[in-house]
């Protein structure tokens, strides 16, 4: 018995053994090679960001396609009808919104002088922000500063918008396009990779990590589009009964802006205490929608949404934060709801992987 126990203890810490590199050059190496990837990913933001978008879409839509292949669809229809029901969506959901949008675009210069009075205590931090107002007002204009009234208006914030506008069409293209691609080709690359790699194991081992990555993933996304839907439903509501008006369009502001972890919710409160502050009449009044919407987020993303993804995603919640910041910083709002996906791929991988286990380990809540 005693010559036993310590073969199935070391057996057992084999099978649980993480172990750290301990060569200086593998190390150096390695952290060239991922801050040059990093850079790469930065200065080609252009190509990757979209690509990112394309591979994070296939992965939501996989089931559908897999849906429709079993109903005998030919792979290349399938693929059109899903992206040009994607496209369809997209189109729908922004003439919905577009003209409540511009009604409220419009009534903000003339709202400025409204917020200032209501906000009164705040009139030091609030000239600070008519100020950066006044200066973006001029970005793109030569010559002296563009003096016409109005903090929001002149030609250099039209310009900007409008190239915001341009450069957000053209990644939505890119991303169709590289979408396209990805759902026609299936699995082509997976069975290409598979047939390359010289062992059974390492076959099998590719199929599972691709299978629980499509797996895992699809599910995370399939989770946080439903709830994100609840959450633009239950925002909509609020908006209607408390006043503010435009439910369709508060609502779907919520739906978008909740993909993106405390920066999204943030930015949602604050608008909605702008909006408030404009649509309703009492101070306390017009903290009620961004109060319940704050209510809102806490019983979501606090409780709901935790509950239904801890079986399947146990991240460190520290590294959360930091890989938000960090991908807010690379990509802005797109790498902040990027962010989540892409260390849950990591940890699939590192997972299955004997000499990344230890960073796996590290990234698991």
């Amino acid at each position: 018995m005693t010559d036993i126990e310590p073969e199935t203890a070391t057996a057992a810490e084999a099978e649980t053994d993480m172990p750290l590199p301990s060569d200086p050059q593998v190390i150096f190496l390695g952290g060239l090679f991922i801050l040059a990837v990093l850079a790469v990913a930065y200065v080609a933001r252009d190509i990757f960001l979209p690509l990112a978008f394309a591979i994070t879409f296939k992965l939501l839509l996989q089931p559908a396609m897999r849906l429709l292949e079993r109903a005998h669809i030919p792979r290349p229809i399938a693929s059109l009808f899903i992206i040009l029901a994607l496209l369809g969506a997209i189109v729908a959901l922004g003439a919905a919104i577009a003209g409540p949008a511009g009604a409220w675009a419009a009534k903000l210069p003339e709202g400025v002088a409204k917020l200032q009075e209501r906000l009164g205590f705040f009139r030091g931090p609030f000239n600070t922000l008519l100020t950066f107002f006044h200066e973006v007002e001029n970005i793109g204009s030569t010559g002296a500063p563009n003096a016409s009234s109005g903090p929001l208006a002149g030609s250099g914030l039209l310009s900007v918008i409008f190239a915001g506008a341009r450069s957000f069409a053209d990644g939505l293209f890119t991303t169709v396009l590289f979408l396209y691609f990805l759902l026609l080709s299936g699995d082509s690359f997976l069975r290409r990779l598979v047939e390359i790699l010289p062992r059974f194991g390492a076959k099998r081992q590719a199929i599972d990590i691709s299978q629980q990555i499509e797996d895992d993933i699809s599910a995370y996304l399939a989770t946080i589009t439903v709830m994100n839907v609840i959450v633009g439903l239950a925002t909509a509501l609020v908006m209607h009964f408390t006043g503010v008006g435009d439910p369709m369009l508060w609502g779907t502001f919520a739906f978008l802006m909740n993909y993106a972890p405390i920066i999204g919710p943030a930015l949602c409160a604050f608008v909605f205490l702008l909006a408030g502050l404009l649509a309703l009449d009492g101070f306390w009044n017009a903290l009620t929608p961004a109060g319940l919407y704050l209510a809102i987020h806490l019983i979501e993303g606090e409780t709901l949404t935790p509950l239904l993804l801890a079986r399947r995603f146990t991240l460190n919640p520290v590294l959360v934060i930091f890989s938000l910041v960090f991908w807010f910083w690379m990509w802005g709002i797109p790498g902040a709801i990027l962010s989540v996906p892409m260390m849950a791929i990591l940890k699939i991988i590192c997972d299955r992987f004997r000499s990344l286990a230890a960073l796996g380990h590290f990234l698991s809540g």
